[in-house]
């Protein structure tokens, strides 16, 4: 996106801000993200939870 458009998006939050339940929300989201990659930075997840690694084809242009 150009920077004209943020500019007219952020004059639109700014005139209509986001629910209290919306930000709640978000905040919400962010800090379980943020716990699941903790667990899993200091205490580590069970084999189950973590994807499977494939070796990936590089294709060559």
């Amino acid at each position: 996106m150009d920077q004209f458009r943020w500019l007219l998006r952020a004059s639109r939050w700014a005139r209509r801000p986001p629910s209290t339940s919306r930000v709640i929300l978000v905040l919400v989201v962010i800090a379980i993200c943020l716990g699941i990659a903790g667990i899993d930075r200091f205490v580590g997840l069970p084999d189950w939870m973590h994807q499977d690694r494939t070796d990936r084809v590089r294709v060559v242009r």
